[in-house]
Formats: structure tokens, sequence, C-alpha cells
């Protein structure tokens, strides 16, 4: 990754910090394949990602001369992820967005500390508060197994579909009419039906993936119940 390719494939990662987050997400990404560029003080975490990727740096110190010198301004995507030190959060994201690199993303830990990186001009992620708002999701939905906040009004939301459809279609149920969501897939006995036409026939512990405000959902809920 210290020299910038002449056609790229796909999209190159750089995290930068292999906490619970960082190292976490590291692993994700080396599952899917993707080229990935990770750095960190502890010797111990590193030499673990080096099984995965070569780009595995030992740094002591986060400065701009230190990032350029592991070639993550070569990446594609750089993520921060030191939310617990914030002025260190705060200078690493400020050096690699002055390194030119087209996205950085930055974890924060408190609603001041993202609006500093936001101003930076990072994308900023609150792991925890996410989290909690998945898990408050899925404790108020019955059937909830996942949930994704694309904007403000817009979520997607995996749920196990309600047992009062089953054995109907997706057009004489008609969700979209009726609550004005979209089914975007249905996962059935394993398999994942990524075209969901009118004539499907819900069948007993199909999962729907859906498009929906979160006062749809309550309202699928409510009619689900009754």
């Amino acid at each position: 990754m210290r020299q910038h390719k002449a056609k790229k494939d796909k999209n190159t990662y750089g995290i930068v910090g292999l906490g619970r987050f960082g190292y976490a997400l590291a692993m994700e990404l080396t599952l899917s394949g993707v080229d990935l560029l990770v750095m960190d003080k502890d010797e111990e975490k590193v030499r673990e990602l080096r099984e995965y990727t070569e780009n595995a740096f030992i740094v002591k110190s986060l400065d701009k001369k230190t990032l350029a010198e592991t070639g993550i301004q070569n990446c594609d995507v750089a993520v921060v992820c030191i939310g617990e030190q914030m002025d260190i959060s705060i200078l690493t994201t400020l050096n690699l967005v002055s390194l030119g690199i087209p996205m950085v993303i930055a974890k924060a830990t408190s609603t001041e500390h993202g609006e500093i990186l936001e101003k930076l001009g990072a994308h900023v992620v609150y792991p925890e508060r996410d989290m909690a708002i998945r898990l408050a999701h899925r404790l108020e939905v019955p059937g909830m197994l996942d949930f994704i906040q694309l904007s403000e009004k817009l979520n997607i939301f995996k749920l196990v579909s309600p047992d009062k459809i089953n054995g109907e279609t997706v057009k004489s149920v008609d969700l979209r009419k009726k609550f004005g969501v979209n089914i975007i897939a249905i996962e059935s006995e394993g398999i994942l039906v990524e075209t969901v036409y009118p004539d499907y026939v819900f069948k007993k512990g199909d999962i729907m993936y859906i498009s929906a405000t979160k006062d749809a959902l309550n309202k699928i809920s409510e009619w689900a119940e009754n």
C-alpha cells in the first residue's frame, strides 16, 4: 500500500487503533477479502493481524510524518478507532484528513467529541450509542433481529415475518399500501430471496428485510399482534 495502484479493483482500508472496536472491525474486513492496513502501539495485536495483512505496523506516534510512512494516505478509507483518548483521536483525524484520504471515519465517545471530528471533515460513528439503539429496537419490537439506521427517517429492519401473514402473498398482504414500507428481501429456509415478487407466499419462519420509518415499524408490530 505504499505505492499508488494504476487501477484499483476494490477499495483499500486503513485502521488506526486496535482496541476492541478497531480489532473487531479489522477482522470483519479481512473476512471480506479487502486490502487492509492496520496500525497500533500494541505489538501483540499488530503481530496477530499480520496473519491477515502484510500492512500491519507498530507505531508509537501518530504524527503526520509517521502516518505517511505507513502509506495510509494511499487508502480509500481510513478509520480512527481511538475514542477513549480524545486529544489523540482529534489530532490523528486532522492528520489523516490533511493527508488527502478520500474518506476518514472517526469513532466518537460523546456528542462534543463527534462535533469536533465532523468539523475536521470526518464521518463520525458512535459504536456504543448505535449498539444501544439497535438493542432497544430489538427489545421493543417482537421478532426484531437487527436494525440499521440510514438516516433520521429511514431504517433497514430485519425481522421475523408475523404469523398472521403465513400463507398470504406479498400482494395480498400489501405492507407498502398499509404502512408505507418496502420489502427489500426475504430469507426463507436459509435461502435469501433478493427479488421479491408480488406472488411470493410467506412461510412460517421467513425473515423479512424491510425499509421503513420507526413509526411504520411500530404500526406493523401493533397490527401483527392484533
